[in-house]
């Protein structure tokens, strides 16, 4: 019964892709040319490749194909998926300045011709001792179909290429102080260097972290939390682009709790990979510091395998007087953060929707996308995160290390 439902929904997807793609495929190709010669031809076999690529890539990664394979489909299928969103709200969008300019053309006299181009008779129709035509100038329709289609393809190849960028060059330094009422004076002005979803992976590899580990350390951060979702695939593949984040440096180290796609990459081989990195994991565990405590739980996922977050463990115990700073990789586990009296939980998970209107699925499954917003008497602080997952791009959702710098109201 499983199966059936997963081949029904599996079958919906791909009707639902195929249905976007056409309708892509009709404004941005057939409307614009005149017959299949080898402009159509050339934007129909884009348009087919395109989402076969893409779906060949998200297989390859999902079901551990060799990573060579990974990493060719990658590039292309997954920058396709950007492709793909930005050319149908671009076409959509075209649907709006479609009458608008017909309205223009007529008001100025453009003359219509007496038979659509797209609309002609095919050459199979036309006797053959019949005189080739002479080829007439584009009817309005058409000039409209390539003036709309040419801004939208150019819109959307822009947008695309820009985010990508935007992800390549590495993330920027974001600053926020956060006053927390238990912090005593000594430890006024802490400093802590928040990174999550960094996506290791097909795409984003070795020269990528050198570059997040780069950025990190000339903030010179007193510590360094990584929040999660540091790679997407296994040590074996993998391990060799983690290997520079062995350089963080911070005066009291760095420490490292699960996201939801450790467990999608094995988790326990990654926990051991990331302490031989000489980073600290905190496993459902807190440790002491001068002037706060700082607890990890694991990420939600861990439950599946029974590794998941255990709050009683990590905070069950301690001097609820002392100031307590939470690293956990899901925004959502802030209500039980709320319950177990922490003052400040630091999260990523979200990418702050990382392709516009992502942002506003994303506020629709996590109480805060990016940014400080306070629950109760507690803090949360969400980042945008460092990287990409699929797409190597972000468009109106930048990536960022943040710099929380912790401030005491005794100060």
């Amino acid at each position: 019964m499983a199966v059936v439902v997963i081949a029904l929904v599996a079958l919906v997807a791909v009707a639902v892709l195929g249905g976007l793609h056409w309708y892509v495929w009709r404004r941005l190709v057939r409307d614009t040319t005149r017959a299949w010669g080898p402009a159509r031809i050339t934007g129909t076999a884009v348009l087919v490749a395109g989402p076969v690529l893409m779906i060949a890539a998200l297989v390859a990664e999902r079901g551990g194909a060799p990573f060579w394979l990974q990493q060719v489909l990658g590039w292309p299928g997954f920058l396709w998926m950007a492709l793909a969103i930005y050319l149908l709200l671009a076409v959509l969008a075209g649907e709006v300045l479609r009458p608008l300019l017909r309205r223009l053309l007529e008001r100025r006299g453009r003359p219509e011709t007496a038979v659509e181009a797209h609309e002609a008779p095919d050459s199979a129709t036309v006797p053959a001792e019949a005189p080739e035509a002479p080829r007439s100038a584009p009817s309005r329709r058409l000039f409209v179909s390539r003036v709309v289609g040419g801004a939208a393809a150019a819109a959307a190849v822009g947008t695309v290429g820009y985010g990508t960028y935007g992800v390549l060059r590495g993330p920027s330094v974001k600053r926020v102080t956060v006053p927390l009422a238990k912090l005593p004076r000594s430890a006024h002005g802490y400093r802590i260097a928040v990174v999550s979803d960094i996506h290791l992976g097909p795409l984003l590899g070795r020269g990528f972290a050198q570059k997040v580990v780069d950025t990190i350390n000339a903030t010179q951060p007193d510590l360094i939390a990584v929040v999660g979702d540091l790679v997407d695939g296994s040590v074996k593949n993998l391990g060799p682009a983690a290997a520079p984040l062995a350089g963080l440096k911070a005066r009291h180290g760095s420490f490292f709790v699960t996201g939801n796609h450790e467990y999608f990459s094995g988790a326990q081989q990654w926990l051991e990979e990331v302490r031989t990195l000489g980073i600290h994991t905190l496993e459902n565990a807190r440790t002491e510091l001068a002037g706060f405590d700082l607890a990890g739980v694991n990420d939600l996922q861990g439950e599946s395998e029974g590794q998941g977050p255990d709050f009683g463990k990590a905070l069950g115990d301690r001097d609820t007087t002392r100031a307590c700073v939470l690293l956990a990789h899901q925004p959502v586990q802030i209500h039980e953060a709320v319950k177990h009296g922490v003052d400040l939980q630091l999260s990523g998970h979200t990418h702050g929707g990382q392709l516009w209107p992502g942002n506003f699925i994303a506020a629709a499954a996590n109480p805060t996308v990016a940014g400080l917003e306070r629950y109760g008497d507690t803090e949360l602080y969400v980042s945008r995160g460092a990287g990409a997952w699929g797409p190597p791009t972000r468009v109106g959702a930048p990536s960022d290390i943040t710099v929380v710098e912790l401030a005491s109201k005794q100060a």
